[in-house]
């Protein structure tokens, strides 16, 4: 630990070697996060761009897109300081910081995903409803609650561990993430229930939420025709990829931080950097290749003559 007025500082723990090989894991993770940039940034763009793209399940692809291009901004900026640096510290306010940002973000992707699911589920089961019920003005709330509920949920919890004692300074992490609350002197009761309350919020009912409206959607194509049911596996079979991807990333962030059994470092940063690459990456290699509109666009602009 360093103090410099009144400034707490924390040491990350779970860079492996990295006054050995810094050099290459910077320009790796750069390149990781210029191409993380570049992949959400140009679908997103084309959503903006063309017309035909202005419908609420293109404007919540781009919505969740751009959650990942934030997602990553969170992290990678801080990563490739520290593999720039004798000493990979943080001082702990901005550490809760990133913390906030990192978990409000990941809350914030369930609440899309589910917003996606139901208007799958309108779009097929409610075809002819569908103009009525997904309106600008729904589209507009579902975006505003995935952004707005989290980060709500979000800060009294961090209000609460910023007030907490710390009697340990050092995370075997590479980012802020749950096991800030190693750290503390004595366990919170009030922030293992208020961090319950909003798993189950944000994260448990948009799960259950989201396999409820597929659920519905696959009884109805299983009662349908086949060109009813080539549609639904078009535009659902990569939210359920998304989904189940992320939801496993999560479930493994969360399990590792709650088990005290002590990973090797080099197996704990493989492992934490596929919740930090993975994803971001997945999210527009899926919509890109697999949603036939958005696949169409990204030909026409890189195979321009």
């Amino acid at each position: 630990m360093e103090e410099d007025l009144n400034v707490t500082y924390i040491t990350f723990g779970g860079h492996v070697e990295v006054h050995k090989y810094r050099y290459l894991y910077f320009m790796v993770v750069l390149i990781v996060y210029i191409l993380i940039i570049c992949s959400n940034s140009t679908i997103v763009y084309l959503i903006w761009k063309h017309r035909d793209l202005h419908e609420p399940m293109y404007i919540f692809i781009a919505a969740l897109l751009l959650n990942s291009v934030l997602y990553s901004t969170n992290i990678y900026p801080k990563l490739l300081i520290d593999f720039l640096s004798e000493q990979q510290i943080i001082s702990y306010q901005a550490c809760l910081v990133q913390f906030y940002m990192f978990y409000t973000l990941t809350d914030s992707e369930f609440l899309l995903l589910a917003a996606m699911s139901y208007d799958r589920y309108v779009s097929i089961c409610k075809p002819l409803q569908y103009p009525t019920i997904m309106r600008k003005r729904t589209v507009s709330v579902f975006l505003a609650l995935s952004w707005l509920v989290p980060p709500c949920h979000h800060v009294g919890l961090t209000t609460l561990s910023a007030n907490q004692k710390l009697c340990s300074f050092t995370l075997k992490v590479i980012y802020c993430n749950n096991s800030i609350y190693k750290l503390f002197c004595a366990s919170s009761k009030v922030i293992t229930i208020f961090g319950l309350i909003i798993v189950l919020n944000v994260v448990v009912l948009p799960v259950i939420f989201i396999l409820f409206t597929y659920t519905r959607i696959l009884i109805i194509c299983y009662h349908s025709s086949g060109e009813v049911r080539r549609k639904a596996a078009q535009t659902c079979l990569p939210h359920l990829m998304v989904l189940f991807n992320y939801f496993f990333l999560v479930i493994y962030d969360v399990i590792t931080v709650r088990l005290e059994t002590d990973f090797p470092k080099t197996a704990r940063l493989v492992m934490t950097l596929q919740l930090v690459v993975y994803n971001p990456l997945f999210n527009p290699i899926i919509y890109g290749l697999k949603m036939k509109e958005i696949c169409k666009h990204l030909k026409k602009l890189f195979c321009q003559d």
